[in-house]
């Protein structure tokens, strides 16, 4: 971890649009909790040294590029790489609740190219923005050698299950999305990540790699999210 990096495992940083803070981490990865208020959105910016994955845990998002718009709802997830601008605005009734994995995890590797609240250019938020956090705030923990936690959070049930072997992997509902937060699948000779820490796949894609990569990383956390089917009113 960089050293210079401030640690937030322990506040909520208020924004323009809502709130986010640090809900798990580990020496690969950062994952983020946002709480987007309807018809806010993020800065429309990017990230030069790391990748991020999206995945709405409750209500509908527009993920916009230079291009195009992306609506996502539940359960629905995206890759954004490194260096593409991008912005989240929420468009359902009661805002919209995401997770956002970043890595590495460097948290203020951050270019603002426009901005609707006036922070166009600037850098990540300081000090005057964080509060404590309360105990609505979720932090996971990884779970002990092949065992895994249910958390019952933002109208989602999230598993997060260490695996050691690929049949577990099997088992998993084709068009779930997994999320690797530590480990993942390597190519068999040169222990290459076809999948690793801060990639979102679908269940039918991790298994098609373990169709010719059998070597799971022995120390591999991964975390399913599965929508109650309820929405922010």
């Amino acid at each position: 971890m960089n050293k210079t990096e401030p640690q937030y495992k322990n506040v909520v940083v208020n924004k323009p649009w809502g709130y986010e803070y640090l809900a798990y981490e580990n020496e690969h990865v950062g994952l983020w909790f946002l709480h987007i208020e309807k018809d806010q959105q993020t800065s429309f910016h990017c990230h030069p040294k790391k990748d991020t994955g999206l995945i709405v845990l409750d209500g509908s998002v527009d993920v916009s590029f230079f291009n195009d718009i992306n609506r996502l709802v539940s359960g629905r997830k995206i890759m954004i790489r490194k260096g593409l601008f991008h912005s989240t605005k929420a468009i359902s009734e009661g805002g919209a609740n995401i997770f956002e994995i970043e890595t590495p995890k460097i948290k203020h590797d951050l270019v603002r190219l426009e901005d609707k609240y006036g922070r166009k250019a600037k850098p990540y938020e300081g000090k005057s923005f964080e509060k404590e956090k309360d105990n609505e705030c979720i932090f996971f923990k990884d779970p002990k050698p092949n065992q895994k936690d249910t958390y019952l959070f933002s109208n989602c049930k999230i598993i997060v299950e260490n695996i050691q072997n690929k049949d577990k992997f099997l088992k998993i509902h084709d068009y779930e999305n997994i999320m690797f937060l530590n480990g993942g699948i390597m190519t068999d000779e040169d222990n290459i990540f076809v999948a690793g820490p801060g990639d979102v796949i679908a269940a039918h894609i991790v298994k098609r790699l373990l169709g010719t990569f059998n070597n799971v990383h022995k120390d591999t956390i991964i975390m399913i999210i599965k929508s109650t089917g309820k929405e922010i009113k």
